[in-house]
């Protein structure tokens, strides 16, 4: 039977471990879904850090766009995360000169590769980030993709059968 679950909260607040934890405590074989792009070699050993903590249970998967080409129906999928999902298509429309679609036209697109994505029938535990917690951004491209991210954390809540916001590693039930 499908289900979504999102976590969410700031930085270092405890939501992947919290994900990871949930999404073995519902299977013993469950699918990580790393959505990150590899910017430095910090992050490379950070993901790597995070490949080790996992362990051989877990299959991983890395795709930083498009989510839905991957069949995980039965499975239990872990998918961290969203911010770093929507960075993918933001930073995408600014590479180039030419006319590229607006934040909005980008947000509709991931709203619907996510709804793609979900409509398999599998438990879906997604991670995101609250990046607008922390105050308005003085730099033009921040509050616009703050926004998105924002708009896209409120779309991925609206779906969801039960969110949980971390604070300081402990978890609060918000819906479900």
């Amino acid at each position: 039977m499908k289900r979504i679950i999102l976590i969410t909260g700031g930085q270092r607040s405890g939501k992947s471990q919290y994900a990871e934890n949930l999404a073995l405590s519902l299977s013993t074989h469950p699918v990580y879904v790393a959505t990150a792009h590899i910017w430095d070699e910090e992050f490379r050993q950070r993901v790597l850090r995070h490949q080790e903590r996992r362990g051989p249970q877990w299959t991983n998967i890395e795709e930083e766009k498009l989510l839905s080409r991957h069949d995980i129906t039965g499975r239990v999928a872990v998918i961290d995360c969203v911010t770093l999902w929507c960075t993918n298509f933001f930073f995408d429309r600014m590479k180039s000169d030419e006319e590229q679609p607006t934040v909005e036209e980008a947000l509709k697109n991931i709203e619907e590769e996510f709804d793609k994505f979900t409509a398999q029938d599998a438990t879906f535990i997604f991670v995101t980030n609250e990046i607008g917690s922390g105050g308005v951004s003085t730099d033009t491209v921040q509050r616009r993709f703050t926004d998105m991210e924002g708009w896209m954390n409120q779309y991925v809540a609206s779906k969801a059968d039960e969110v949980v916001l971390m604070v300081s590693g402990i978890p609060v039930k918000i819906k479900g």
